[in-house]
Parts: structure tokens; C-alpha cells; sequence
């Protein structure tokens, strides 16, 4: 059978042009996106428990606008108010620009790398000095901690926000031809919410080491995968696998 729906388990935020639209209009194919996971902020009560007073630290490291939210958002369920002397570190030069949300950007002090944990790193150099923050998600990648840790920073890790399964219960059967998942938590909820969920003829893909192996880990078939040196991309991984199996 020809492949004819697909599934991505993200939000939508691909534009006119994006190239899942292209690939659907190229294949006559039908494309749903479907988030399994959401991400929940910790609450007030909980991060209390954990003993961390917000003020008590002189620079905030965020690897991602997410963080930034929640950030905030605790600090302004726990009536706090963060001091203008805050020095903020961003991942990249668009992750501080999201500062703006919550404050005047220009009258604080901002430092962002290139995108990079390591550039941004480096950019911390000059401010060995500093007590610092690190808002997290409850799964996070090691490498964060582990490279302030071998730099030597006084750092505490925070956890602000976790990532949970999606409720599908609107979605009680997944009539869809392939399914595409870019996190081990996706795979998760999969489960979750289809507890007797039986593979079959469905093809997965997915993004990344780690999902692929929480796809194999499940028990299920990796069909496509990607990145590879072929296919950097999910678009470019789902249009080869298209065009060998739309052959037969």
C-alpha cells in the first residue's frame, strides 16, 4: 500500500512553505501534526520544597525560551521581584532578545552565545564570579551541567518545567500510515495513551539517537531514521523512504 497519511507527534510550526508542505503537495499526501507531550510547570508549592531562593543568585542561565518563561512565571507566583542587577545568559542571540517579554532589555545585563553550549561557555568566562541559576526541564541533556561542572562555575540546577505525555483521548485510534517522533518521551506516551497500541503494517520514524533507541528499546520497528549523512533532516529521511516504497 502506498503511503497516503502521516502523523508528525510536534506542534504545527511550519509556515506556507515549510517542506512538509511541500512534501504533502508533492505526494498527494495528508500530514497531521499531533503533540504527545506537553511541557507543565512546576508550581509554587513544589519549587518551594526545594529550598531555592531565586534572589539568592546572581546570574541566570537559559538554554532555551521555555526556561525564560518559567523563569518568570515562578518568580512572579512567589511574588518576587528579580533585581535590575541580574545578569542573564543566553544560548543564543534570539533566546535573549526573548528577554524583552519580561523586561527592558536595553537597561539590563544580557550576555548569548552562538547557539552553542560551549561559545556560550566561554562568554561566561569573564563572570567566574557570579552565583548562578540554571533553569531546567525535568529530562535535560547532561552535557549542561557537565560542562559547568568541568568549567569549575557555582552553579544550581533548578527544575521549573517537566515534560509529560499529551492527553490523545480525542484521538482514539491512530489511522495513520506513518508516525513520526522526535523525543524518547514521545514514545512514552505513545504507550500512555494507547496502552495495547500493535505496530503492524505502521511505519515509524524518527529524529535522533536517543528516540531511535527508545523506539527499538519499545519494541517497535524503525523504519525511518534520521539524521543521517543521506538524510540530515526528517523531511529529507520521510521523502526518500516515500519515493522507494510508493514503488511498490
Amino acid at each position: 500500500m502506498k503511503i497516503k497519511s502521516i502523523i508528525i507527534s510536534q506542534p504545527d510550526l511550519s509556515t506556507a512553505k515549510s517542506p512538509y508542505t511541500e512534501l504533502a503537495e508533492k505526494y498527494g499526501l495528508k500530514i497531521d501534526f499531533r503533540p504527545f507531550i506537553k511541557v507543565e510547570g512546576v508550581s509554587a508549592k513544589e519549587f518551594r520544597n526545594t529550598r531555592i531562593n531565586l534572589l539568592n543568585y546572581t546570574g541566570v542561565i537559559f538554554t532555551s525560551k521555555t526556561a525564560i518563561d518559567h523563569y518568570f512565571r515562578i518568580s512572579q507566583e512567589m511574588r518576587l521581584t528579580i533585581p535590575d542587577t541580574m545578569k542573564y545568559f543566553c544560548i543564543s542571540e534570539a533566546t535573549a532578545f526573548y528577554l524583552q517579554k519580561y523586561i527592558v532589555y536595553r537597561k539590563r545585563k544580557i550576555f548569548y552565545g552562538d547557539g552553542r553550549l560551549s561559545d556560550l561557555i566561554n562568554v561566561m568566562k569573564k563572570h567566574k564570579e557570579e552565583n548562578f541559576l540554571l533553569p531546567l526541564s525535568d529530562i535535560h541533556k547532561p552535557e549542561i551541567p557537565e560542562l559547568l561542572d568541568a568549567e569549575g562555575y557555582k552553579y544550581t540546577k533548578a527544575i521549573l518545567y517537566r515534560t509529560v505525555s499529551a492527553d490523545l483521548s480525542d484521538m482514539p485510534e491512530l489511522n495513520y500510515d506513518v508516525m513520526i517522533f522526535f523525543s524518547p518521551q514521545g514514545i512514552k506516551s505513545l504507550f500512555q495513551n494507547y496502552p495495547n497500541f500493535q505496530q503492524n503494517d505502521k511505519i515509524i520514524g524518527c529524529f535522533g539517537p536517543t528516540t531511535a533507541k527508545a523506539v527499538r528499546d519499545a519494541g517497535l520497528r524503525l523504519d525511518i531514521e534520521a539524521p543521517t549523512a543521506e538524510a540530515p533532516s526528517m523531511t529529507m529521511a520521510l521523502e526518500q523512504f516515500i519515493k522507494k516504497h510508493n514503488k511498490l
